[in-house]
């Protein structure tokens, strides 16, 4: 992935929250560290280490004042949402799609090592719902609050 293509990635995700974010809405912060954890990844060999610091740094703060934990690792589309804050976990080697919507307390997981779910595009997930294991939620679905996901979500299911 270029830093192009990362950029372009972050203005969905601004899109997607509108104007005034970096005030109203942590949730916000933690995804746009997640974004520059990703573009230190494609910036220039001279840059690569003291991004990599403040990264560190910026994600060690974030994910301690918001509660959630989205490593640079995961791949996520453009245009993500985190409706409120508050206790997100997202597995390190977790595929997400675009315009994935979810609210606090989500976690998306392994069962055992690293088998992590892979989710499509448009797919909302309500607060406290866990998806855990190798299983594929397909697009435009939705999850319910508090619901624990262990197999497969057909594309469009509710």
């Amino acid at each position: 992935m270029s830093a192009v293509d990362e950029r372009g990635r972050w203005a969905a995700d601004r899109e997607r929250y509108g104007r005034g974010a970096w005030i109203l809405q942590p949730s916000f912060w933690a995804v746009s560290v997640y974004r520059y954890g990703r573009w230190t990844r494609t910036c220039s060999r001279a840059l690569r280490l003291p991004a990599h610091v403040l990264y560190v740094a910026l994600y060690s703060v974030v994910r301690l004042v918001t509660g959630i934990d989205i490593p640079r690792s995961v791949e996520i589309g453009p245009g993500i949402m985190i409706h409120h804050f508050g206790t997100v976990i997202v597995h390190p080697q977790a595929r997400i799609g675009a315009r994935f919507t979810m609210r606090h307390g989500v976690t998306i997981g392994a069962k055992k090592g690293d088998d992590v779910p892979v989710i499509g595009d448009d797919v909302q997930v309500g607060a406290f719902a866990q998806i855990l294991g190798p299983i594929h939620v397909g697009d435009g679905s939705t999850i319910g609050a508090m619901t624990l996901v262990l197999r497969d979500v057909p594309a469009g299911a509710t």
